[in-house]
């Protein structure tokens, strides 16, 4: 059952209506209305930016694609004040099995512990995704979404951009101060800078099918390799709302794509896979693996985030969260540099940050699908006596790689403060921060990431009481915990996930990542710490 409002209307725009040089001027220019694109673009006019947004379709896009979420990913949206609506509707899941033949190898939970807002993942599909963040950019005014409006031409000035934009009336011009591409794995605006992507195309295909059905599988993450449904392959099954399961089917790279995905003969495929073929087709689809990325991805004022940037295998679901992860990054970082309070040299730290995550993605995306389908015999005899391994052994289990899945990313970058004091755990600079239960004031139940987004959208301290508070920076929020004033860890889970004792202080970050801690912090220290985390110094 698709949203309600998929398809939106060409409405024209004033802009449209100045002639000749004569064109409007635009803080920020965002380039695709995908879950990336939308999600930043709120980001930033939550921060106070106005937006234009254009994309050149006029509806939301047709099929599941994308449908794991991550639990950071839903802390990101929680700061946009969706992340509950998504959690309502997808499906909670954190346990995954993996099969070998139609025997189970293992099977792995991805967050075993209690004491976190959000699970490990949700299943929701990426068109329900994007028409919660459609309803959100529609209650924000400073957001001005323009729907079939494409680019098709970019002039790079010294100060400024300008775009051409095609639309039902013709083309026009404006200007920006900075364009993000987020236009997709098929980013026209790539090619408009003169870049390209490098990496991997991998030949193997894979099949995609989303099926209606009434089923009684667990709400887990199943993957098999050379299953008695499909011998000599990998399939994996996923659920999704509204009775809707996510079947990927491992084909020959030799398979010829217009006649594997007709429905007559992908249907005999899913029924012996089910035992039945008590069920419909939502969606079908073929893909290849790619793991590739842009050598920059800030050329100049132009700037690209999620597919357009990079693109990894979808087992994993590493490219929509790495995507997400792309749009909080830069968010904070842009709208310190048009505010005047970070130099433009901020942006470089984008890049750095952003670029290490993808070339971490596609190792381990290259990784997976080395082990999924291999290049060689060598490579088929490696992972014949993995498999065998697992069966008997922990280290063996450990080797099989059916995907792994994404995990936030760590930053070595120098916007971070390396550890003066000594640490026996917590996040470590550069780390994004561990969510835990508190106590709030009046006894109310909540959790460090609902203090982080009452703490405002600059930098916050995360103190914990009982030790010297030192005076805080100019236009840095606080979270305390213990003492008078501050909050309450009755369960003690947010000093142990952070190491804290009386005194201890994290500066964080606005995307929530570590940029500094200290056992006993001083107002310099802060301050200098600070400074980096802004690209001052």
């Amino acid at each position: 059952m698709a949203p309600t409002k998929t398809q939106f209307g060409y409405r024209r725009h004033p802009d449209q209506d100045r002639a000749g040089a004569d064109i409007a001027e635009h803080a920020v220019v965002v380039v695709g209305a995908g879950p990336v694109g939308l999600s930043l673009a709120i980001d930033l006019a939550q921060r106070g930016q106005s937006v234009v947004l254009l994309d050149d379709a006029d509806r939301i896009g047709e099929g599941s694609r994308a449908i794991c979420f991550s639990k950071r990913s839903l802390e990101f949206w929680d700061r946009m004040g969706i992340g509950q609506r998504m959690v309502d509707k997808g499906v909670v899941w954190s346990v995954g099995k993996i099969f070998h033949g139609d025997s189970l190898l293992y099977q792995f939970n991805l967050l075993p512990e209690e004491g976190h807002k959000r699970p490990a993942f949700i299943n929701l599909q990426q068109f329900y995704a994007e028409a919660y963040l459609v309803d959100r950019v529609e209650e924000l005014p400073a957001i001005d979404l323009r729907w079939r409006n494409k680019v098709t031409g970019l002039e790079p000035r010294n100060d400024h951009v300008v775009l051409t934009v095609q639309t039902p009336d013709g083309p026009y011009r404006l200007a920006a101060q900075y364009v993000i591409a987020c236009d997709g794995a098929k980013s026209s605006l790539r090619g408009m800078v003169g870049a390209d992507f490098a990496g991997q195309v991998f030949e193997d295909q894979f099949l995609i099918a989303d099926v209606r059905m009434t089923a009684a599988f667990p709400t887990e993450r199943w993957f098999w390799f050379d299953p008695p449904f499909h011998a000599g392959r990998s399939a994996l099954l996923h659920k999704q709302p509204d009775d809707i399961w996510r079947i990927d089917l491992q084909l020959s790279r030799f398979a010829d794509p217009s006649v594997e995905k007709l429905p007559e003969n992908v249907r005999p495929r899913i029924a012996r896979m089910l035992g039945h073929d008590k069920f419909d087709f939502e969606w079908i689809s073929l893909y290849k693996f790619q793991c590739r990325r842009m050598n920059k991805f800030v050329h100049g004022r132009v700037i690209f985030a999620g597919d357009a940037a990079h693109q990894v295998s979808p087992f994993g679901a590493r490219g929509a969260n790495s995507g997400l992860e792309d749009a909080e990054n830069l968010a904070w970082k842009l709208d310190r540099v048009l505010r005047g309070t970070s130099p433009s040299a901020l942006l470089d730290s984008y890049h750095i940050e952003r670029s290490a995550a993808a070339d971490e993605n596609i190792r381990e995306s290259t990784r997976s699908t080395d082990f999924m389908a291999p290049n060689s015999h060598q490579e088929a005899r490696l992972r014949k006596a993995v498999l065998s391994l697992a069966r008997e052994t922990e280290f063996g289990k450990r080797m099989v790689n059916g995907g792994r899945l994404s995990t936030p990313s760590i930053y070595e970058t120098p916007l971070s403060t390396a550890d003066g004091d000594s640490w026996r755990g917590g996040p470590s600079p550069g780390a994004s921060m561990p969510d835990a239960p508190v106590t709030g004031q009046g006894g109310a139940p909540m959790y460090l990431t609902d203090a982080f987004i009452g703490a405002g959208t600059g930098f916050t301290l995360l103190e914990f009481g009982n030790g010297a508070a030192p005076q805080l920076p100019e236009g840095v929020g606080a979270i305390r915990i213990g003492g008078r004033d501050g909050l309450s860890d009755p369960a003690g889970l947010a000093a142990k996930r952070y190491d804290a004792e009386p005194g201890t202080a994290y500066l964080l970050r606005p995307d929530g990542y570590v940029a500094a801690r200290f056992r006993h912090p001083t107002r310099p220290a802060l301050a200098t710490a600070l400074a980096r985390a802004s690209g001052i110094n």
